[in-house]
């Protein structure tokens, strides 16, 4: 099999969005030889959602961490409800977002890296609340996704099904935060490639440390 990077995120991960620019880069430069599969995580479980008022001392302080590690900018219609809690309508959790990338791989399996940056983008620079349907709307039209059969797919329990499939598949690689991201070269193979944010020469020296290390498999084999 061709090996594949699968990349282990959640949209509502800070982290992951300050990681998204080299995950898209690590995408543009191997996709051609390299399969990549996105996983939607569960950071925040719908049956633990909460006001975003809970976690906004919180994350006053760790979104300028993200920022001066990855050199990522959180928006200020994202640090608005951050900033002003009490006025803020959010209760995140990691659901709906993990439905909307299931349907999305219907149209653009090959993509979901760059969905899963926009999606992250949506959240932690233009402020959209993806507990709203609305919030895909602008996306659906980027990738001309006719918005009658995403929001269908979207309200129905095959997908929702197929988020939940995906939580538990992370759960079975072991991932314990986000981003995570592996390597798999056959079915029960998978190399740690990262866990948590890593620079792009780091990733990539490990990526082609591992591609190195398979064709050497491969010729004693």
């Amino acid at each position: 099999m061709t090996p594949t990077i699968i990349y282990c995120y959640d949209a509502y991960c800070g982290w992951c969005y300050g990681f998204s620019p080299i995950i898209k880069k690590i995408f543009e430069e191997y996709k051609d030889r390299l399969f990549f599969e996105t996983l939607s995580g569960n950071m925040i479980p719908v049956e633990n959602t909460y006001h975003v008022g809970r976690m906004a001392s919180y994350i006053k302080d760790a979104y300028k961490v993200v920022e001066e590690r990855t050199g990522i900018k959180f928006g200020e219609d994202y640090l608005w409800h951050i900033k002003n809690p009490d006025d803020s309508d959010w209760y995140p959790n990691s659901e709906k977002a993990a439905i909307a990338m299931c349907v999305f791989k219907d149209y653009y399996p090959d993509d979901t890296v760059l969905f899963a940056a926009d999606l992250q983008y949506s959240i932690h620079y233009e402020g959209r609340d993806l507990t709203d349907n609305e919030a895909y709307r602008h996306l659906l039209e980027k990738y001309s996704i006719p918005a009658d059969e995403f929001y269908t797919k979207l309200a129905s329990e095959e997908y929702k099904e197929r988020a939940y499939y995906e939580f538990a598949l992370c759960k079975q690689l072991k991932v314990t935060g986000f981003p995570t991201v592996f390597m798999q070269v056959n079915e029960g193979k998978f190399y740690l490639l990262t866990r948590g944010f890593t620079e792009y020469e780091t990733l990539k020296g490990t990526i082609d440390n591992v591609l190195i290390e398979i064709e050497k498999e491969r010729r004693l084999s």
